[in-house]
């Protein structure tokens, strides 16, 4: 009769009983130590390179100088509200908060990313970051990201929104290409749109501006220009061109100085990575000598 009782199964019920219960008894002390602890502080945590917010700003935002945290029961403190606050704030990406068992309460902030200002024709001035969206200029810090002026017709509503014109995105994904390449990020200085709505860039070295028209094709409009740089331009020189054009297909366009133009085909072949690599890699270097 013994032998029929399953006491292996009677003996894992009872290991699942003992475990629940000294679980619910364990969250019934958490949930009394934590109803009875009180904020003691708030860290700030701020990464990154920018500084459009600092500690005070988000001690203002969290009312921290005012002890409308510090001192107040833990259990009593919205931690999803102060999140929603923090995010209120157009530098700040995210914000997460958490409380602690010890009574602090930790902040960490992710700040907004500018990589483009734009100065539109109506003198609006204002930021776009990395993900496309335009965020207002701070009274706090300057960032040094490239700058478009000129025929910009978007608009901007002092609030964090989307490129609303097709102009203003082409401007946007050009910033994106040049930033991703050493060469050209380390050469181009400022964009302009000009009266007919065409991108130019305008490089760091050398006295000529280059005509990109729109955004499309950007891989093969720069794989030519590059190849102009390295074949045309030490041959006669950086300053003989005024316009370098480079908005057609399959094609350069270098109008010079004196008011010539002359007209120079360039046929996009994929080269060897490794060879693309050192070639690419030497005109950075006289790039670079010429910055200097």
């Amino acid at each position: 009769m013994w032998n029929r009782i399953p006491w292996k199964r009677i003996g894992i019920m009872f290991s699942w009983l003992i475990s629940i219960t000294g679980l619910i008894v364990l969250m019934s002390f958490i949930s009394i130590k934590k109803s009875a602890v009180v904020c003691t502080g708030v860290r700030v945590f701020i990464p990154g390179n920018e500084y459009f917010i600092d500690q005070n700003e988000v001690d203002n935002i969290l009312q921290v100088s005012s002890h409308t945290l510090v001192g107040r029961k833990m259990e009593n403190i919205n931690i999803h509200a102060l999140e929603k606050k923090l995010q209120a704030n157009p530098f700040i990406e995210s914000a997460k908060v958490f409380a602690d068992m010890d009574g602090l309460i930790r902040v960490q902030i992710t700040q907004r990313h500018p990589v483009l200002r734009v100065l539109n024709r109506f003198d609006q001035d204002f930021y776009v970051d990395e993900h496309g969206l335009k965020i207002p200029l701070s009274n706090n810090f300057t960032a040094r990201v490239l700058v478009a002026n000129g025929y910009i017709d978007e608009l901007f509503a002092n609030r964090i929104d989307t490129l609303q014109t097709r102009l203003a995105r082409d401007v946007f994904n050009t910033v994106a290409f040049i930033r991703k390449d050493t060469l050209w990020n380390a050469q181009i200085a400022q964009i302009y749109v000009n009266q007919s709505r065409e991108i130019e860039l305008i490089p760091r070295v050398g006295n000529h501006k280059i005509l990109l028209g729109n955004a499309d094709s950007l891989a093969s409009k720069f794989h030519n220009l590059e190849i102009f740089y390295k074949q045309a331009l030490p041959q006669v020189g950086w300053d003989k061109y005024k316009v370098i054009n480079i908005k057609y297909a399959n094609q350069v366009v270098g109008i010079k100085t004196e008011g010539y133009t002359d007209s120079t085909s360039v046929k996009v072949i994929k080269p060897n990575k490794a060879d693309s690599l050192v070639k690419k890699q030497q005109l950075f270097k006289d790039t670079s000598s010429q910055l200097n």
